[in-house]
């Protein structure tokens, strides 16, 4: 579940592995130790994976031959943005692919094969609604303040039958299933190969577990810079679902895949950071947090109905946030706007001191406009000097009632889209552009769920 390292720990801990842009030479050209294709001689790889997300969280790639990928890194990887979840059209001009070395990863369980993520370019200017460089320009208005975030995610999810219909094993059967040593055991080749290769990557990751649901897990690395974080998020899904298939499985983080079990979240931890001070470390403040951390905090509980669409953005991740007790009884989900100490009950909770945890994303959350919607938020909350207000100590789940002026969550995709669409501090941050496309095609998927006839409809509203 949650990242519970020492507050010293958290507070001392360095990027270890910057995530800058790839060093030029005098043209303009990346320079040699940049250079894929010597990447590729040095290493035996074979093919590249030269990849891009798009605003559904779609992880698209072309696969290079090592031979071509030269040119590849200069000219960019061609693909027709329509033809992904962009709000383009079969008119618009080829959409070109820029790979950034510092994140190429080479696949331990195919090492002929590297990945390396990109951002996307048409007619030489950015793609300005592209996930990775929504967070770029976030990262940009941070620095310009003086701040670096860093964050730390905790991704859930479940290994099931290859149809999706059950659970991988039948004997995972507890109640309360959480930390069951011997169901992880017994899952013990999957998650140990996806550990392995993230130990060889250099991620740190430092535990792994069974969580609340009855076949579901989670595998927990440091933190590290929002960029930096975010690339690996978005290889990390990809990698839980190329091992589990391996081994004959499937990883799923749907929000909630299974009608009585705790849903998939995607928890993360954040902080802002100057150079190797943790700016939201004050030891004499309340709970280690200082003021800076606060309004930070405030902001993101300020708008958080307005980012659901980033943080939840499927029809199934309501199902999650307003779901009732569960088969372990607990959701371990929020559906209301609060914070507290220590408490796993709140939206946001400070589990120790220099950070906070926002408890809100699933698992279909976009790896790159999570980040980004938390860090506009939290800059909103600076600018702003906003107040969280005071934070409760009550257990949500059956004191809910007594946080009388407590903001709910939207309770269904449709409202979460048009409180993103109103959202003024999103379409200042992000831009007109990238709100409009997105709640645009949010809605649209949204209308071709409203025009699905579902099993239950029929069951009861055949004889009306």
């Amino acid at each position: 579940m949650a990242d519970e390292r020492a507050p010293c720990q958290y507070a001392e801990q360095t990027i270890k592995h910057a995530q800058a842009s790839p060093r030029t030479n005098e043209k303009g050209e990346p320079v040699m130790s940049e250079q894929l294709a010597d990447i590729a001689t040095e290493r035996g790889i074979k093919y590249f994976l030269v990849s891009f997300v798009d605003l559904f969280g779609v992880l698209r790639s072309k696969l290079v031959p090592a031979g071509r990928i030269h040119d590849i890194q200069r000219d960019g990887a061609g693909f027709a943005g329509f033809a992904a979840w962009f709000d383009m059209s079969p008119a618009d001009p080829d959409m070109l692919v820029m790979a950034d070395p510092s994140s190429l990863l080479q696949l331990p369980w195919r090492p002929e094969v590297a990945w390396v993520a990109g951002d996307p370019y048409m007619e030489g200017e950015p793609v300005e609604s592209a996930p990775r460089w929504v967070l770029k320009r976030q990262i940009e208005r941070a620095k310009a303040a003086g701040y670096q975030m860093k964050t730390g995610v905790e991704c859930e999810f479940f290994l099931v039958n290859e149809d999706g219909t059950a659970i991988s094993d039948p004997r995972d059967t507890q109640s309360k299933p959480c930390y069951d040593q011997s169901a992880l055991m017994r899952r013990f080749d999957v998650i140990a190969e996806i550990c392995d290769c993230m130990v060889e990557f250099g991620w740190q990751p430092y535990q792994n577990d069974h969580e609340d649901a009855n076949g579901q897990f989670e595998m927990n690395w440091e933190y590290d810079d929002c960029l930096l974080t975010a690339d690996r998020h978005v290889f990390f899904k990809f990698m839980a679902k190329a091992v589990a298939e391996k081994h004959g499985l499937r990883a799923t983080f749907m929000p909630k895949p299974f009608a009585n079990l705790t849903g998939n979240g995607c928890h993360m931890h954040v902080s802002l950071w100057d150079g190797e001070d943790n700016l939201f470390l004050d030891t004499g403040g309340e709970l280690g947090l200082s003021a800076l951390a606060y309004q930070f905090l405030a902001g993101v509980l300020h708008n958080a109905p307005a980012l659901c669409a980033f943080f939840n953005p499927t029809v199934n991740s309501y199902k999650r946030i307003n779901a009732p007790a569960t088969l372990s009884g607990a959701t371990w989900s929020p559906n209301t706007v609060t914070y507290g100490g220590n408490n796993r009950t709140h939206m946001a909770r400070i589990p120790a001191a220099g950070r906070f945890e926002l408890r809100l994303m699933d698992g279909a959350t976009n790896p790159y406009f999570a980040p980004a919607a938390v860090l506009a938020a939290g800059l909103d909350g600076i600018e702003h000097e906003r107040d969280p207000g005071k934070r409760l100590d009550i257990d949500m789940y059956t004191e809910g009632h007594k946080a009388r002026n407590a903001k709910r969550l939207p309770l269904y995709l449709l409202d979460a889209i048009r409180l993103t669409g109103k959202s003024k501090m999103l379409r200042t941050a992000f831009g007109d552009q990238v709100v409009s496309s997105y709640v645009k095609l949010k809605q649209q998927e949204w209308d071709a769920y409203a025009r699905h006839i579902t099993e239950w409809e029929r069951e009861n509203a055949l004889d009306v």
